[in-house]
């Protein structure tokens, strides 16, 4: 299988997606925005995952290849195959799909606990996630649900954590994908972000939180694995 990746910035790489597509043998590449590469053509992946980014979907004045991102976004959804969003990635499928996409009330940053909802675990893409799991989040804008999507799950800070539109797109406001090394880059690269809030861990308690990937990481593959079944 061809995966391809969208990174949107220099320090924020896929982490534990990358890892399972090699555990896996799947081909894994990655198309640098930020650096002016080209957009795909479309026959070169079967999946597409979008990453995060410290910047927003509105910036298209400052970062303009925000603009051809988007509508890229609306011809790969309309072709029906497999896209993660994750963070800035879920808010760009958002965007995409009608809906807007705005400053939360509060930022979270940090290990905190997302509800996921028991009627779509029926779903058995996400049969194995826990009425609640504790998730790493690094986010200080949120999004509507988009007309015709589906919410999974929420949080106290954010209520949209986790939406899923048709059988093939889903958002993920938070972070699955993170290592101990994601984790700090994040706080090398966008330490401003850590003002005093209730949702805002400071980097100790983050740091000390680093055994949670594992558990993140563990929901990833499942979700994954189970992802690459059904194709």
């Amino acid at each position: 299988m061809r995966i391809r990746c969208f990174q949107h910035a220099a320090f924020e790489n896929a982490g534990s997606i990358a890892a399972w597509a090699q555990t896996r043998g799947h081909i894994f590449e990655v198309s640098q925005l930020f650096a002016s590469d080209a957009l795909p053509t479309a026959d070169t992946w079967d999946w597409l995952v979008l990453l995060g980014g410290p910047m927003s979907v509105n910036d298209e004045k400052e970062h303009s290849w925000l603009k051809a991102e988007k509508e890229y976004l609306a011809s790969a959804i309309r072709n029906g195959k497999p896209i993660i969003g994750i963070c800035l990635g879920a808010q760009l499928l958002a965007e995409t799909l009608g809906a807007s996409v705005y400053p939360n009330e509060h930022k979270e940053i940090g290990w905190f606990p997302i509800r996921w909802f028991h009627d779509d675990k029926e779903n058995s893409l996400f049969q194995a996630f826990p009425d609640e799991a504790v998730v790493f989040h690094w986010h200080g804008e949120t999004f509507d649900l988009p007309a015709g999507a589906k919410l999974l799950a929420s949080s106290i800070a954010c209520k949209n954590q986790a939406f899923s539109y048709g059988d093939n797109v889903f958002g993920f406001q938070f972070h699955l994908e993170m290592r101990e090394d994601n984790i700090r880059s994040i706080v090398e690269h966008c330490r401003d972000d850590l003002e005093q809030s209730p949702f805002v861990q400071q980097v100790e308690s983050s740091m000390l939180a680093l055994s949670e990937c594992e558990n993140t990481q563990a929901l990833l593959e499942q979700f994954l694995d189970r992802l690459e079944a059904r194709a």
